[in-house]
């Protein structure tokens, strides 16, 4: 049977049947290329595999040796530091830093003693020293680069034996078998294949730069991701100082691990602790303001969720939310209307997240509500109290996971108060005076004297 071409959308790896001018899938103009078709595969069949009973595993299983970057930061999302033959693929929007963190990444590996290799397919070799001298690395034995051609790539790292090496971008890479612009999703998916599997049987560490969407998500299919150990993205604003590294997959450690960064002017910098700078500047109660104790992979990070009500001129309010599911604060908004009698009919309503961090957890609720309340009823929330609990749709509060480090995280940094769900296991965290709430309208009558 013959084969014939399919319609790929570069943008989201979209399969049509014929070409058109806009992508049904991700909503991409102009995004749908012609792909030559695949093998059909093997023409007979090949040798019998070995099986091993899963009951007859009698060796120990083994953690990966790791080597420690220096940089705690990266370190932690990794999973505790750099596994041979690994892949690593890395997102972030344009000029948040993804190079200037790999670039300072690949020097302290080679001072820590592992060979190095840096491979640039957007800038020369000139580029990437004028840089590395501004961030103070050049007396770092890290080897340069500037190369597209995957085969030349593949040639060079067999020659040299590199314990990492670094691409940056697999988007700019292109192989000669395919008849596609680099860039488009053959060329990336047969690019990232090439690469893995050369890691994989080489023992070499490979780390990717993948570009992103105006979505965010990185560009191409999404095949890569999963051929991939390790997804990092990394998360900022450029109005913001701070960067975070985000995992949001890891095969070699836990996910949704985050490392914390601030952009200085000799590079990005670690920040140990995080919660500390994020509530920076809290000495005076304002309305609007309430800290949630939130866990972001492992960690404890304390963040200030600040709000902002007033009377609307519009027929339709504003919903202005940043940082935060913008959905989640609507179903928020309606149960303290619905079980609460709370409304927020001709108000406007502004959220935001300080610091640029992005809040997913159902546990942040609580502090949402507070601070609609609190910005609602011009009633500042004590400075030092934390609040954390998951709303449902009656308006009850469900306790949440990792009571204890998130107490224990507030108390380090000098809060004396916690108000959180009934039911919630504690085993009385020294120096903050717990209060549990049934429900919302509990909440709403001891915190705002209403209900």
């Amino acid at each position: 049977m013959k084969q014939t071409n399919t319609f790929t959308c570069s943008a989201c790896g979209a399969v049509h049947r014929k070409w058109a001018g806009k992508c049904d899938a991700c909503g991409g103009w102009n995004t749908i290329v012609e792909e030559a078709p695949l093998s059909t595969g093997p023409k007979s069949l090949g040798a019998k595999g070995r099986l091993i009973p899963l009951s007859d595993l009698t060796t120990e299983e083994v953690a990966p040796p790791r080597a420690s970057s220096g940089i705690d930061e990266l370190d932690r999302v990794l999973g505790g530091g750099l596994v041979p033959a690994s892949a690593i693929l890395v997102g972030g929007d344009p000029g948040i830093g993804k190079s200037t963190l790999l670039l300072q990444a690949a020097a302290s590996f080679a001072r820590k003693g592992l060979k190095c290799l840096y491979i640039s397919g957007e800038e020369a070799p000139a580029q990437v020293r004028m840089r590395a001298q501004r961030l103070g690395l050049t007396d770092a034995m890290v080897h340069l680069g500037a190369e597209t051609n995957l085969r030349d790539i593949l040639t060079t790292l067999d020659a040299t034996r590199p314990q990492l090496a670094i691409i940056d971008s697999i988007q700019t890479m292109w192989l000669d078998s395919i008849e596609a612009a680099p860039g488009s999703v053959s060329q990336v998916r047969a690019a990232a294949h090439e690469l893995v599997t050369f890691a994989k049987r080489k023992g070499i560490a490979v780390i990717l730069v993948g570009h992103v969407t105006k979505d965010g998500q990185i560009a191409g299919p999404r095949v890569v991701e999963h051929m991939v150990d390790t997804v990092l993205y990394f998360e900022g604003e450029r109005g913001h100082q701070f960067r975070i590294l985000r995992a949001v997959k890891n095969r070699f450690g836990p996910a949704d691990e985050i490392g914390v960064f601030e952009m200085t002017g000799g590079g990005l910098a670690e920040v140990p602790n995080p919660s500390a700078l994020f509530l920076a500047n809290r000495d005076q109660p304002a309305p609007g303001s309430a800290v949630f104790a939130g866990i972001e992979g492992t960690r404890p990070v304390l963040t200030e969720i600040q709000a902002l009500v007033a009377p609307s001129t519009l027929a339709s309010p504003r919903r202005t939310v940043v940082g935060l599911d913008s959905g989640r604060v609507s179903t928020i908004l309606a149960v303290l209307e619905a079980r609460c009698g709370i409304p927020f009919t001709g108000l406007d309503v502004f959220l935001n997240v300080a610091g640029g961090l992005r809040v997913s957890e159902p546990a942040a609720d609580l502090a949402v509500a507070g601070a609609l309340l609190s910005a609602r009823e011009d009633i500042a929330i004590p400075p030092d109290m934390v609040l954390f609990g998951e709303i449902s749709l009656s308006g009850a509060l469900r306790p949440v996971g990792q009571t204890e480090n998130r107490l224990k995280e507030a108390a380090k940094l000098g809060f004396s108060q916690a108000t959180l769900p009934s039911h919630s296991k504690t085993d009385g965290t020294a120096g903050i005076q717990i209060r549990q709430m049934p429900d919302l309208t509990a909440f709403v009558g001891e915190m705002f004297g209403a209900g």
